[in-house]
């Protein structure tokens, strides 16, 4: 983080986003090989699809970058929108003769199953997953990508006002898992996530489900191209050159497109290891990512009181935390029994983003002295350098 001039913070920042972004290309792996076996109809396995698209999607970054994913991008938005509104609207009709007589059937046939539960997925749970995925949104490495090779700022500017809308294709989403509920009962883990495959191949002619699925390998490849690109840039411009620093910007170039196939061999690795559902691995990486709020925030501040220590120690806190809980399998409820139900419930990330918070606060209170000593230090080094480079310049 150049706004912290401190190189290794940005090596810390640059490995809490890989860690985060590998997750988040398990997932698009993962759902990669769903899709393609599903619709498919087991004709090919998810292991080979996960192969083959991960081989693909290698190449296709290594030969077209980042201007190729944007390209790709816009079909597969295209298609995503039409067929996503299509089947949320098409399964309700189909199967219930509207969204409000398919709420009515679900709150016959399973009464209170659409309300929240008092503990576990309860209220709290819900609106600290919502408020950290909304700030998580924001701090993804591959979001900003697009926004530094954007044409102009009219396009940022136009960029900004259509992406709250596109979020709404969500809500067509849970429309058909609504639908599901009662059409394809008792599926659970991993099963949950075939939902709309297995919906799309009950009712519709193999070449629409052959569309569907077509769709659903673009929204996994088009991402899988940005995180490859983002991790790769990550691990070489925000590590290997700290610790490199007489590398060339050539140097660099190169080997963030010869890691494209190395970081590829492990996401597949973990991929085949992990036993995740979709929804898990994304709330995994968004716990993570999210550490990176705090100090990220502070730093667009006009008067940031934040020092490279305390941007430090909140991110390590907050990271570790997420760690602990995550390989541990804890809830906050296991460590303090005695908390209200409300408070045991609430996201991990969003507890260790309070930590990360709290950190920040404290370890930049108690260095803000020290940080700005060495400030006033860089500022009579720089003034002298400057000075003497001047007498040099006059006596010649």
């Amino acid at each position: 983080m150049k706004k912290y001039q401190s190189p290794y913070l940005g090596v810390l920042v640059a490995v809490i986003g890989v860690i985060a972004c590998t997750c988040y290309l398990v997932l698009q792996l993962k759902g990669l090989g769903y899709i393609v076996s599903a619709t498919s109809y087991g004709a090919i396995s998810s292991t080979a699809a996960i192969w083959v698209g991960a081989i693909g999607v290698t190449i296709f970054v290594m030969v077209s970058g980042i201007h190729g994913s944007a390209r790709t991008a816009i079909l597969k938005d295209i298609l995503i929108l039409g067929i996503v509104v299509f089947l949320g609207v098409y399964f309700p009709l189909h199967y219930y003769g509207g969204l409000q007589p398919m709420y009515e059937a679900i709150e016959q046939a399973k009464p209170n199953y659409t309300i929240l539960p008092d503990q576990g997925m309860s209220v709290s749970w819900y609106i600290s997953t919502v408020v950290l995925s909304a700030i998580g949104f924001y701090m993804w490495p591959h979001g900003f990508s697009p926004i530094y090779a954007a044409s102009s700022e009219k396009a940022l500017r136009k960029n900004a006002i259509l992406m709250p809308m596109y979020q709404l294709i969500l809500l067509f989403a849970f429309f058909v898992g609504f639908a599901a509920i009662l059409q394809m009962p008792g599926l659970k883990g991993g099963d949950a996530d075939l939902i709309l495959l297995q919906l799309s191949k009950q009712d519709f002619d193999p070449w629409f489900v052959g569309l569907i699925g077509g769709t659903g390998v673009l929204a996994a490849l088009v991402p899988s191209s940005m995180l490859l690109m983002s991790i790769s840039t990550m691990l070489a411009k925000n590590v290997y050159s700290v610790f490199t620093p007489t590398a060339t910007e050539n140097q660099i170039a190169k080997l963030v497109k010869y890691m494209v196939p190395l970081i590829s061999l492990v996401g597949i690795y973990l991929t085949f290891q992990g036993g995740n559902t979709l929804f898990s691995l994304a709330l995994i990486a968004y716990n993570f990512i999210t550490q990176l709020a705090p100090a990220f925030f502070a730093s667009l501040m006009r008067n940031n009181f934040v020092t490279k220590h305390g941007a430090f120690a909140g991110i390590i806190a907050g990271g570790v935390l997420v760690s602990i809980m995550e390989l541990g399998n804890m809830k906050i409820g296991q460590l303090f029994p005695y908390l209200p139900q409300a408070i045991k419930d609430l996201n991990v990330g969003i507890i260790a983003l309070f930590v990360n918070i709290a950190v920040l606060v404290v370890v930049s209170l108690m260095t803000k002295n020290i940080t700005n000593n060495q400030d006033t230090d860089d500022l009579e080094t720089s003034t002298v350098e400057h000075k003497v480079l001047m007498q040099k310049e006059s006596n010649s």
